[in-house]
């Protein structure tokens, strides 16, 4: 079974993090999710980093708001992929200072950026990194995107009915 950690900075996370836990499940990969803040608790970041390949991880979704520390720290510690979402919070910069600070890293220390609150596209991200070593999940993105495909032409259909 494939599985992906979705942290976050604080529960204020969760209202947009919940689409990436969302998608993760309908793609039949596990999910774990936790608080994890790269202020507020430092240590828990270190562990958790530091360890997160040895609980059967495939990649980390990490999400945050404000300064947005948490996905580039998390990159730093850890060997796994780490997607980040940058979340527009209450003390934001209209959301820039998250995506700059998520975006904006260093040479040796990828991290994957998805827009502002997407929280779904780094799951889906997360499914299609699993896919390419997983069968069962690259046909459930198939499957997936055969869905949206669906979705745009029945609307297509339906708008040329009204007109």
């Amino acid at each position: 079974m494939s599985k992906v950690a979705v942290i976050m900075g604080s529960t204020s996370d969760l209202p947009v993090m919940q689409d990436a836990i969302d998608i993760l499940k309908e793609l039949g990969i596990e999910v774990d999710v936790d608080i994890v803040s790269a202020h507020r608790t430092p240590e828990k970041l270190f562990s958790f980093s530091k360890s997160a390949h040895t609980h059967g991880y495939s990649a980390i979704i990490a999400g945050a708001g404000g300064a947005a520390h948490l996905p580039g720290m998390v990159a730093s510690l850890s060997p796994l992929p780490v997607i980040g979402v940058p979340v527009k919070s209450s003390n934001s910069i209209d959301g820039w200072d998250s995506v700059l600070s998520i975006l904006q890293m260093p040479g040796g220390v990828p991290v994957a950026t998805v827009a502002l609150n997407g929280a779904k596209n780094a799951g889906i991200l997360a499914a299609q990194i699993i896919g390419s070593a997983n069968s069962e999940i690259m046909n459930n993105i198939i499957s997936y995107k055969e869905g949206l495909k669906e979705k745009v032409i029945k609307g297509a259909e339906e708008v040329k009915k009204t007109f």
